[in-house]
């Protein structure tokens, strides 16, 4: 007989298992980012992780930590091999807002999700629907951003000017906005917020 299941592991989002991989591959970290030189197909295409180029893979660091603390890559500074908690350390020294950043690419990556960062875009994620396949060129409307994510601290405040001016970005681009909102636990709780014309 089936065991029924109570109410708190219902309201648990849905994760999935990590990407399979074939070898755990070197990086170097280069100030505010982690670069592989070798094997960097298989760190990208499990999961589209990086940013390919001709000669090597960049990582974002979020990216690099997470990937790290997978056992996915090894991260190397100046020949010495750091540990999660040092990279951490040293990704939260450049950018105030790392913690809840990391920890909201972690719980989206944790449930099966296609994440990538969002720079370009004003945002910290552009988030796709389970199962796309990144590719150049045309693209269906499925295989367009499904999300674009701002991740901030319970405590955080904004304007309504920066409210909306979040909103205008998601719509111009086609994508639904997510505030990600990171307890003092760590949990994540995402609101979405649209545009609404009278």
């Amino acid at each position: 007989m089936p065991k029924k299941k109570n109410e708190q592991e219902e309201d648990r989002p849905e994760y999935v298992e990590p990407e399979p991989f074939k070898e755990v591959v070197d990086t170097v970290l280069e100030e505010n980012k982690a670069v592989a030189w070798k094997n960097i197909e298989s760190v990208y295409e499990p999961g589209y992780y990086g940013k390919m180029l001709p000669d090597r893979l960049e990582l974002a660091l979020v990216e690099a930590c997470l990937l790290l603390k997978r056992g996915r890559i090894r991260v190397f500074d100046k020949e010495k091999q750091m540990t999660f908690e040092e990279l951490f350390k040293h990704s939260a020294s450049l950018d105030k807002r790392f913690a809840e950043r990391y920890r909201v690419y972690e719980d989206l990556r944790e449930r099966g999700l296609l994440v990538r960062t969002g720079f370009k875009f004003g945002c910290d994620f552009r988030v796709y629907e389970r199962g796309v396949q990144l590719k150049k060129g045309p693209k269906s409307a499925k295989e367009h951003t499904k999300w674009i994510v701002f991740s901030v601290p319970e405590d955080f405040t904004m304007s309504f000017q920066e409210l909306s001016r979040s909103v205008r970005l998601a719509h111009n681009i086609r994508a639904r906005m997510l505030w990600a909102i990171v307890d003092n636990e760590g949990d994540c709780t995402y609101y979405s917020i649209t545009r609404m014309k009278p």
